[in-house]
């Protein structure tokens, strides 16, 4: 099951990461697959969470999610990482991108 688990998660950030990478056009931005990108990871975070959580029960884990609060720090990590990177590409890309299609 945690295999399972994990591979979807793999699966979900590469989509993560193809949607990012494809929401900038060479003539237009595209909103809806942009807001897919974050769906994406936020669902490989749920799916990272619920593989610690079930993995976590026993003596034959290495104990580095052994604790509901350390259980809780993935989701805190993927919507810190996610309010980044969405800041970096507001602040920072959208401009510069937005200025070289006019």
């Amino acid at each position: 099951m945690l295999t399972i688990l994990l591979v979807l998660a793999l699966l979900f950030f590469i989509a993560h990461v193809a949607l990012l990478f494809t929401s900038f056009g060479k003539t237009a931005y595209n909103k809806r697959r942009y807001a897919w990108s974050h769906y994406t990871l936020w669902i490989c975070g749920i799916i990272v969470y619920v593989a610690a959580v079930l993995n976590a029960r026993g003596d034959d884990t290495l104990g580095i999610f052994n604790t509901p609060l350390k259980q809780l720090l993935i989701l805190v990590v993927v919507a810190v990482l996610s309010l980044v990177a969405h800041t970096i590409v507001r602040k920072l890309v959208l401009p510069k991108y937005k200025a070289g299609i006019k």
